[in-house]
């Protein structure tokens, strides 16, 4: 019965879906934000893929009359994508354009400076497309690609809140500033170089085929974009500080495992997300990766971080034979 309990108080913590009543006020407030900008977000994405499916349809093989008549479909539901998307844009994707602001009067790049370049450089030429009735729109693309960012965010922003406080969790919180710093240097000077290497390409294409240019540059502003990177400490922190609640019998000894295997984790999450940039940048240059796919492949590479740390986690929290054999390998 104990043991239950403990465990229903553990989920209750760690639930991305319920806010713990253990947070201050100011942080509460910024969950429900957070969460009202995701619910807003995934609902016009589901929306406006539904109105953006008739653009699929249209080809070649179709008698000039069903091609006229699509296309007036097309002119419409491009009208409603781009009024559903707006509070995408200006809500939901408002503190993408605070920190990116922010950023950029104090001359430096973070992770909100790519994020805003790739809502821009899709938004912008889809509402002329729109407006001139002419053109590829990527409404569909803008909204993926804000809900599946907010989704990674909020996984980051679930485990930043989720820590304990006090004796070895103060210890733990030592080590985040260390992985972080490191991290951060990291992740901002690859994110600079893969945004050079994004603009580079995009006006290779747009000299040789216009057409292509702006697809192509979008889809690797949104690979450029390090939401993997940025969780890749904060989740193994947070899988650190788990693990400590779960078993509150630690000692220092455990500890100093317990901090090495975190530290193992963030690094294997940070190479792992910078390796799938690699991969993929390439791709996105020749237009095999379409902007749509390549939000989503984002959205992959920030739930294979977690996953890395949800492994962490139980690998921490299983019964002693099995620790001991997670530890020693």
């Amino acid at each position: 019965m104990r043991r239950n309990v403990i465990v229903a108080f553990i989920m209750r913590v760690f639930s991305i879906f319920t806010i713990p009543d253990s947070l201050a006020p100011a942080q509460r407030l910024r969950r429900r934000h957070m969460l009202a900008r995701l619910g807003l977000a995934w609902l016009v994405m589901m929306q406006v893929m539904m109105f953006a499916f008739p653009g699929y349809l249209r080809g070649g093989y179709m008698n000039p009359a069903d091609r006229s008549f699509l296309d007036s479909a097309i002119v419409f539901m491009n009208w409603v994508s781009l009024a559903m998307t707006l509070p995408v844009v200006f809500y939901c994707a408002w503190p993408v354009w605070q920190g990116a602001v922010k950023r950029i009067r104090q001359a430096e790049v973070s992770m909100d400076v790519p994020v805003a370049l790739g809502i821009a450089a899709a938004f912008i030429p889809s509402s002329y497309a729109t407006w001139a009735q002419h053109g590829e729109v990527y409404f569909d693309s803008v909204t993926m690609f804000v809900a599946f960012l907010l989704t990674a965010r909020y996984f980051e922003l679930c485990s930043r809140q989720a820590v304990g406080s006090g004796g070895l969790h103060d210890i733990i919180e030592q080590h985040r500033a260390m992985l972080s710093a490191k991290a951060d240097r990291v992740a901002i000077w690859f994110t600079i170089v893969q945004l050079a290497v994004a603009f580079v390409a995009g006006a290779f294409w747009y000299f040789y085929m216009p057409d292509r240019a702006i697809g192509i540059m979008v889809a690797m502003l949104v690979i450029s974009c390090p939401c993997a990177m940025a969780m890749a400490v904060p989740t193994s922190i947070a899988a650190a500080h788990a693990s400590l609640m779960a078993r509150p019998t630690t000692t220092k000894q455990q500890l100093g495992s317990l901090v090495q295997a975190s530290e193992r984790v963030a690094r294997q999450s940070l190479l792992g997300a910078m390796l799938w940039h690699v991969l993929m940048m390439p791709l996105a240059a020749i237009g095999w990766v379409q902007p749509w796919l390549a939000a989503i492949t984002m959205l992959l590479s920030s739930l294979a971080v977690a996953a890395n740390a949800w492994r962490l986690y139980k690998r921490q929290t299983a019964p002693a034979s099995a620790h001991a054999v997670a530890v020693a390998g």
